[in-house]
């Protein structure tokens, strides 16, 4: 029986593949270092290159040399700058404030009586004694002319009391008459001089009501809206009246001053300033009249620390008007040539407030001040700035002691060794570049 005889395996074969596989993986991983070597070639290309010499040279403006940019001395920060400048600024106390008229009267009548007539328009503006109202005068014009003849009479009785008693004085001269009968006739002249008196008394009552059949404005100032109509019954004791005036001119403004604020608004006034009080509306936007500090209560509101203080305003264009809500902007005084600096610049740390100064090597350095009066936009530098000098408004998060600065518009990192800035970090092309670009354009059209 034929065997047959299987050829022996060789581990020859095997060790082959294996090789091949090791190789083909340190091609891959060769070629993979390669591919990444170029993609970090072309991803840090240099913006721009100098005159004349191969990108990243070492020139003045390139990006090796020693103002180019970040390989240059140190980041530098673009920031925005300011001049301390020297101003006239007010110092004001602003606060909410309700306008109160100077005066407000209700229109009653002081006598009863029929409502007549009615001589106003709603919403008109009076004088003081303008008539208003006309009551039926007739019951007090009968009353007149009752008092005046109970006077005439006993005037007349006065008189012939007083001829009686002169004759009786003479017959007591001649011893003819009985001093009891003169001193009797005395007693009766003086009963009807007080009687006389009296007459007078009521006459002069009855004109003046007569008088008060006319209704009249006891102050000036606009009418409200009339309450009553011809024709009714109306006395001095109806709540409503005939009508409601208001005083709009002068006119006056309630507001409250912090407690921490009076004694500076006092002192102003004791030594005879005049304060000048701003009405704004609710926006603080337009003004609606100027006025003058008038007065200021005598204690504080334990509830809100307050003090109520009064302005009164002219308000010749009646542009305020009686429980009104305004803003009360009171100037209390002026400081002459304060240093002002934009409120951005004024920065807090742990040692108080501070700015950071330009010095002209475009560095900064870190000065404290002392913060004064603040208005919307800008603040006073008591203490630590001088007019003139440039403070830091933008940017200054990234600042430190001597960190160096770009100003907006100034050359930085960007420019080339010609002084010329580079778009978006793109550097010119080469002559050559520029001539290969035109050869395509050619071929394609």
């Amino acid at each position: 029986m034929d065997t047959q005889v299987k050829p022996a395996q060789t581990a020859n074969p095997p060790k082959r593949s294996r090789r091949s596989r090791i190789v083909g993986s340190v091609i891959a991983v060769a070629a993979m270092a390669g591919l990444g070597g170029l993609a970090w070639y072309l991803t840090h290309q240099p913006a721009s290159t100098g005159a004349g010499g191969p990108p990243g040279a070492g020139g003045p403006g390139g990006p090796g040399g020693p103002g180019g940019g970040r390989r240059g001395g140190g980041p530098t920060t673009t920031v925005g700058v300011a001049t301390a400048e020297k101003a006239d600024i007010p110092v004001t106390l602003e606060a909410l404030g309700t306008v109160t008229a100077a005066a407000t009267t209700t229109v009653r009548p002081q006598v009863s009586g029929i409502l007549q007539s009615v001589l106003f328009k709603e919403g008109q503006m009076v004088k003081a004694g303008q008539v208003l109202a006309q009551i039926d005068p007739r019951q007090f014009e009968m009353a007149l002319l009752q008092a005046s003849g109970q006077r005439q009479r006993d005037e007349a009785q006065l008189e012939n009391a007083k001829l009686t008693l002169n004759r009786y004085r003479t017959l007591l001269g001649q011893d003819s008459i009985a001093r009891q009968d003169v001193d009797t006739q005395a007693a009766l002249v003086k009963q009807l001089e007080g009687t006389v008196m009296t007459d007078r008394a009521q006459e002069g009552t009855a004109k003046l009501n007569l008088g008060y059949t006319k209704v009249i404005a006891p102050i000036t100032g606009r009418v409200g809206l009339r309450v009553v109509d011809i024709g009714n019954l109306v006395g001095s004791g109806d709540a409503n009246g005939i009508a409601v005036i208001t005083q709009l001119s002068p006119i006056d403004v309630e507001f409250s001053v912090p407690q921490d604020s009076v004694p500076g608004v006092m002192r102003q006034v004791n030594d005879g300033a005049s304060l000048n009080a701003i009405a704004l509306d609710r926006t603080r936007t337009n003004a609606l009249d100027n006025g003058k500090f008038s007065a200021m209560d005598n204690q504080v509101d334990v509830q809100t620390g307050t003090v109520k203080a009064k302005a009164r305003f002219a308000n010749a264009k009646f542009s305020l008007f009686p429980s009104q809500f305004v803003n009360v902007r009171l100037e209390l005084r002026t400081i002459k040539d304060a240093i002002m600096v934009p409120v951005t610049a004024v920065r807090h740390g742990t040692n108080g407030d501070f700015v950071y100064i330009l010095k002209a090597d475009k560095t900064v350095t870190i000065r404290p001040i002392t913060r004064g009066q603040a208005t919307v936009d800008k603040v006073q530098i008591a203490t630590g700035v001088q007019a003139g000098e440039q403070v830091i408004t933008e940017g200054a998060d990234r600042l430190k002691e001597g960190s160096k600065v770009t100003l907006p518009g100034a050359g930085g990192g960007r420019h080339g060794a010609n002084g010329g800035a580079a778009a978006d970090g793109a550097s010119a092309p080469a002559p050559g570049e520029r001539r290969h670009r035109k050869e395509q354009g050619a071929a394609q059209q």
